[in-house]
């Protein structure tokens, strides 16, 4: 039965469009939902700017009606998504700087580490899924279970506090949280595609391990995969926060850790909304990716 060509174009347009849509609403809905959290939040209304003993009543009564806008959540947000819309993003109370120039100086930092992280530990987790399914040796896989199981374990803050005492790179810490988590799962997925009946045949015609690999391993398990790939993106930014705030690494998570513990709430709702929107891209950038590479009859 022939199909149009036209038809595969039409329904990817339309689950990119319902993808955009969904996205808009939850990072909407997410940074109300952060920013409603900071409000109600104890401690909200305090300023520790306002125990010096050398601020002026006038000086305590400014700080206090900076954040005077604040209390009616809704109100504040309507006016938020106001100004973002042209491109005012506000000013951190923290720091005093335009939350838009911290978000262009602190992105690039934490783009480097948790992406290198997130290369390191793909790296790692294929080579010791794939080479365990391979060789099929009891003592490998009980290395790779055991070593996977024992990162997964370990707290991030630990990690991060490993990597300051042996002065390692925290792309490195970041790698090793995200490594137990892709090892396991994808060792499953391999595992399972390995014992299919075709693979088999394949094996039994005499067909080398490099494409059984490539032509009926990877077809069953890469969908699922990719989808793992879009899931390990949050775990590395959720990841950032204590690795760059114990590191010392200026960037994103070092930023949320400083907002989160004075209250910043222009900051906190920048940064909710950048995550999120990060998060939801990768996870819909897998989906779309996987229906894309799905085969179909023509």
């Amino acid at each position: 039965m022939l199909i149009s060509k036209t038809a595969p174009r039409k329904t990817l347009f339309w689950k990119i469009a319902r993808h955009l849509a969904a996205i808009v609403a939850i990072v909407l809905l997410g940074g109300l939902l952060s920013a409603t959290l900071v409000r109600l939040a104890p401690g909200f209304d305090s300023d520790e700017r306002e125990l010096d003993p050398g601020l002026s009543a006038e000086s305590v009564r400014a700080l206090r009606q900076s954040r005077a806008g604040e209390h009616n959540i809704l109100r504040y947000y309507s006016g938020y998504l106001r100004a973002a819309w042209h491109g005012d993003l506000g000013t951190s109370h923290a720091l005093g700087q335009p939350v838009q120039s911290l978000l262009r100086e602190r992105w690039p930092v934490t783009l480097r580490v948790a992406g290198v992280g997130l290369l390191l530990a793909w790296l790692l987790a294929l080579l010791l899924a794939f080479t365990a399914c391979l060789w099929r040796v009891p003592v490998y896989e009980m290395m790779g279970i055991t070593l996977s199981g024992a990162f997964l374990c370990i707290p991030a803050a630990v990690l991060a506090l490993l990597s300051v005492i042996l002065n390692a790179p925290g792309y490195l810490a970041i790698a090793l949280i995200v490594f137990p988590k892709i090892y396991r799962y994808s060792r499953s997925l391999l595992a399972k595609a390995y014992e299919l009946p075709h693979i088999t045949a394949a094996r039994a015609r005499g067909l080398g391990e490099m494409r059984v690999l490539a032509r009926h391993v990877l077809p069953v398990a890469g969908p699922q995969m990719i989808a793992l790939a879009g899931v390990t993106v949050s775990i590395a930014l959720g990841a950032s926060i204590p690795i760059e705030a114990l590191c010392g690494l200026p960037g994103i998570g070092q930023l949320a850790w400083q907002a989160a513990l004075s209250r910043d709430l222009p900051l906190l709702v920048n940064l909710t909304v950048l995550v999120t929107l990060v998060t939801l891209l990768a996870n819909s950038g897998a989906d779309v990716m996987n229906y894309v590479l799905q085969p179909r009859d023509v």
